[in-house]
């Protein structure tokens, strides 16, 4: 094999395809993208990729049916979902289709790179950088922790956060799915967990799930007495 990876990425939503290909030629990888199912099955016989990571739900042949049908001559190259369907049925198809590994949205861009490398047996040795380690896939959205800044990915609409309201989404998205405590964010970004300081952070929560409403799936759960967490798709 080759120092140079070589992926196709199959995904229909052009501002996030070329945001993750740009991360990821970045970082020495070799991306081609396909739009549709149908595009990435013809990419997929003609290049013989390193690396499959594709989105479940595409135009014309979902992620399931490509896989399903690269598989019928290749069960070697390594395939990874992307998606917010992450129920465990949708989990367990995706595996029995022939995947190899599964990636839930939200997503840093640094995990999807060590997932890749891990697949190929590379050594994981790449060192996080800003633009790479705090960047995120949040459903609908990309997030961009340095500059603090939502990009909803369907419009294009960018929306510049305040420091906290940034910082809080970055550790949401830190742990998707699971509870960040309000003490840790409390100490972490106000110093203390006063009561006062406890009904400010509420009111970032608040405005954070303003920023995210134009993605339905998308949801920040409060856990009474204990945390938030941030859940997509479920």
């Amino acid at each position: 094999m080759s120092d140079i990876i070589n992926i196709l990425l199959a995904e229909d939503e052009h501002t996030l395809a070329m945001i993750i290909k740009d991360t990821l030629d970045g970082q020495g990888f070799n991306v081609t993208v396909a739009d549709d199912g149908e595009k990435a099955l013809q990419l997929y016989a003609a290049q013989h990729p390193d690396v499959l990571v594709t989105d479940v739900m595409m135009p014309r042949l979902d992620g399931y049916e490509l896989v399903k049908r690269i598989r019928k001559t290749d069960q070697q190259t390594p395939v990874i979902f992307l998606t917010a369907r992450s129920t465990v049925n949708d989990v367990v198809h995706g595996f029995e289709m022939g995947a190899n590994d599964y990636l839930k949205k939200p997503f840093g861009m640094q995990e999807l790179i060590v997932r890749i490398k891990a697949l190929l047996g590379r050594a994981c040795t790449v060192t996080p950088q800003p633009a790479e380690a705090d960047r995120f896939v949040v459903g609908q959205y990309l997030f961009d922790a340095v500059v603090q800044r939502l990009t909803h990915v369907l419009t294009g609409v960018k929306t510049d956060l305040s420091y906290r309201e940034s910082e809080i989404l970055r550790r949401l998205c830190r742990h998707p799915s699971e509870v960040v405590t309000s003490q840790s964010l409390l100490l972490e970004l106000w110093g203390d967990d006063s009561f006062f300081n406890n009904k400010s952070l509420h009111v970032f929560i608040t405005k954070l799930r303003h920023r995210l409403a134009q993605d339905p799936s998308l949801r920040i759960v409060n856990v009474r007495s204990i945390g938030y967490k941030l859940i997509d798709g479920e």
